[in-house]
Parts: C-alpha cells; structure tokens; sequence
C-alpha cells in the first residue's frame, strides 16, 4: 500500500502530540549556522553533474547528532533513519526519497575527525550561545569522566611496547589488523574498577551547565593535567569549583596565577583526619561541585557516551568533541523551554 501524503501528514501530528524532542531541536536551533564551517573542508569540485547528486553537508551532520544522541553505530543509524518517521523529519528527508547510507556518514565523520572540524563547530555553537545570552557565568566547575573504548586483545609484549609509545612490529606488517588496533588509549585503575580508553575533561559553567572548555586524553592522565587547557577567561565569575584529585600546591599556584579563587574539596588521610570545620567546608563546597556530575549524567544515561566505537586519538577526539557538542545542543533545548523537554 503506497503512503500518501496526508498518512504522513497524520503520523506527524502524532510525533507532534507525543513530543518529539527532534521537533524541538529543530525547532531551536538552525542548524545552518554551522553549514560554512562545515563545507569549508568539502571543496573538491565534481568531474561532472552525471549521477544522484551529493547529499547535503549539514543533514549529513545532523545524522550524527542523532548517532551520537541515541548512541547508534553507522549500521543502526543507516536503519533507524530507514525506519522512523522522526529521524527523517529530523533530516529533511521525503518517507519515499533516497536516504544515506552507512558507510557515507562514515566517511563524512572521518573526514570531520582528520580536520577538526567538530571543534570549530562547537566554538561556532559557543558564539551562538553567548549571542542567545546564554554566557558563562557564576564560575566554572572542572571534572573528568571516562569514556572507554572496545577492549584489545593484545599479547603482553605488545601490550608493552604500545604503553612505551611503540606501535608492535607484527601490526605494521598487517594494515587491516593496524587498522583495528587502538594505540592511544589506555587501562587505568579507579575505585579498584579498571577502564580502558579516554577521559573527557571538561569545564562547565555554573549557571547554566553548558560545557565551555574540554579535552580529550587517554585514560590513564590524572584528572588534574589538562587544568590549564581548561580555564575559562570569559566566565565572568573568577571562581573554580573541582573535587579533591585537583587538590595539589601546582593547581592552587596556577589558579592563583589566574586570579581564580579555588573551591577544591580537600579529602582526609591517614592519620590526618578532617576537621569538622574542613568537613563542613566541604559539604557547602559539594553543593555546587556536584552540578557538574550532573553534565555527565546526561552524557551517560541519556546519550550512553560513557562508551565510544572508535580506534585511535584522532577519531576519539572528534567523538568526545561531538558528545559534548550534543550535549549542548540538548541543554540548551531544555534552557529555552524551562526543562519541559526530555531527550532520554
């Protein structure tokens, strides 16, 4: 039986009355603001006008906000946007028309990935917020998550030589099995759990939860090495607010070369307990401290991106760069409509 075009007009409005979050993101944001920046790394001119034509830069892009929104792998976003009505509403794209396939949205985020590009667009987004006053204010809050990537099966000698910085001889005699082989990420300990993978550290603000500032490092970098990287000028409170692992005289030296007041939560030792004084402090310190862990809530609840399917730093960053670029596309959905907007 052929869809006719009041069907669809029909299942729209049913979208509509179930509160489809696509609907609102759409709705929010014009997504044409990132569309020069994006273009800029696709110049290459066609040899002819034979053929379907290319498909467009910026729905493309937004095929990967909804991968990196419901956590998809290029195959289930190739079916999910074959096979729901919301996804290709999302993306502009006609129930009978043509859509992409997977192996095109690979080669799309790849070529993003190789040039950068998600972090200008998450600069270009930063400018739209401030625009929208939506500014970093009442201080900043830093803090680190892991986001693991598939585990290695690696002989222990390999294993040896990719922690020395080598990459093993028996891989480069391989491509294909180069190919696969994750040489950047890294097994760490933490609570006696181990992970394996990156760490997304990030700065958000205060008032309104927005990620600012981010980076990207493998696992094993202690959650306090990227704090310089990480400091935001444009907040307009001078005020950093971070757990205990920030907690060290290099921090508070550079926090105060900064003219940042540290609010870092101190932690007991052996045989140098806390204060109750120190005790309260910290529990007045964890009220704003704790609006951060709340960022990596979303993250990994909503968005499950406490686990990525990429190999290598190159590729991780630009996913870690995506996250936290949907993340604020989300947040500032719910922003814009006082929280009535669910994306889980």
């Amino acid at each position: 039986m052929q869809i006719g075009f009041f069907d669809i007009e029909k299942r729209h409005q049913q979208l509509n009355k179930l509160k489809d979050p696509l609907l609102v993101l759409s709705s929010l944001i014009d997504f044409e603001l990132f569309r020069k920046e994006i273009e800029k790394n696709f110049v290459k001119e066609r040899k002819d006008n034979s053929g379907r034509k290319p498909f467009d830069k910026v729905m493309l892009f937004k095929g990967l906000i909804l991968k990196r929104l419901y956590a998809l792998s290029f195959e289930e976003l190739e079916f999910q946007i074959t096979d729901r009505s919301s996804f290709r509403r999302f993306l502009g794209l006609n129930e009978n028309g043509y859509s992409p396939d997977e192996k095109t949205f690979w080669l799309f985020s790849d070529d993003l990935a190789k040039n950068k590009v998600i972090d200008k667009l998450f600069s270009k987004f930063d400018e739209f917020l401030n625009k929208q006053g939506y500014t970093a204010k009442s201080g900043s809050m830093i803090d680190a998550s892991f986001v693991e990537v598939p585990k290695q099966r690696n002989t222990r000698d390999e294993n040896k030589e990719i922690k020395e910085g080598k990459i093993p001889e028996n891989f480069t005699q391989n491509v294909h099995k180069l190919a696969q082989k994750d040489t950047d990420a890294r097994w760490t300990k933490k609570g006696g759990d181990s992970y394996y993978g990156y760490k997304n550290h990030i700065n958000a603000d205060v008032e309104y939860k927005l990620v600012r500032k981010y980076e990207t490092t493998s696992a094993e970098v202690h959650d306090s090495q990227p704090l310089e990287i990480l400091l935001d000028d444009k907040n307009d409170t001078k005020k950093l607010w971070a757990d205990s692992a920030y907690m060290s005289e290099a921090i508070l030296l550079c926090l105060l070369a900064n003219k940042i007041d540290a609010n870092i939560i101190e932690r007991a030792y052996r045989n140098k307990p806390l204060t109750e004084e120190k005790k309260i402090e910290n529990k007045a310190l964890s009220r704003t401290r704790a609006r951060v862990e709340h960022v990596f809530g979303f993250m990994a609840n909503s968005m499950k991106a406490d686990v990525i399917r990429t190999v290598g730093i190159v590729r991780a960053k630009s996913e870690v760069a995506m996250i936290n670029l949907t993340y604020n596309l989300c947040r500032y959905c719910q922003l814009k409509s006082g929280g009535c907007v669910s994306f889980s």
